[in-house]
């Protein structure tokens, strides 16, 4: 399977992300999948993709032509695809992977994983998004989901094209799953 994993480019201040983001990577090397992601050997996506290279992964950045040029050569992948923009960026992994995950990240995660949600939700989409909800990290991003809900702006059944977990092996079962199709995201 292509997974796409949406997470931060800075270091976060808890180690527990971290080492989740190497396990995660080492978890998809040795799952046989292929990791797509956002092209930064910065913060948790270089740990993540930096542990998937180590242990052997195949491992796609996407990385917008607006950064330098230096920059994205010295980005260690198996495939660097360049696109135009950020929301190229996106689209791209959006199209080309069979399952998402986020790791705890920044504004930039919470709009893809948004973009993921709001595809499902239209059925242009019917992909897993895993939320890796470690030390409570999405609380509040699913708190507000539930708020949305209540006030009606958010449909009914939404809310089961969103999988939360708070491990990596829950990650890498539910990946199983539905590489064996047996999830179903659309009610």
């Amino acid at each position: 399977m292509n997974i796409a994993v949406f997470c931060g480019a800075s270091s976060p201040k808890n180690e527990e992300y971290t080492a989740a983001a190497r396990e995660l990577g080492r978890s998809l090397a040795e799952g046989d999948h292929t990791l797509l992601y956002g092209g930064s050997n910065l913060g948790l996506m270089g740990e993540v993709s930096g542990e998937a290279l180590r242990c052997g992964g195949h491992v796609v950045g996407v990385i917008p032509t607006l950064f330098s040029e230096d920059i994205i050569r010295s980005q260690a992948v198996t495939e660097l695809v360049r696109v135009a923009s950020m929301a190229e960026r996106k689209e791209y992994l959006i199209a080309h992977s069979d399952a998402f995950v986020a790791l705890p990240g920044g504004i930039g995660t919470l709009d893809e994983v948004s973009e993921v949600m709001v595809a499902n939700q239209l059925q242009h989409l019917n992909k897993p998004m895993v939320l890796l909800n470690l030390d409570g990290f999405y609380d509040p991003f699913l708190n507000q989901l539930h708020v949305m809900h209540d006030a009606g702006f958010v449909r009914k059944g939404a809310e089961t094209a969103l999988h939360t977990v708070a491990s990596v092996d829950e990650v890498i079962k539910l990946l199983a799953a539905a590489q064996q199709k047996s999830i179903n995201l659309i009610n």
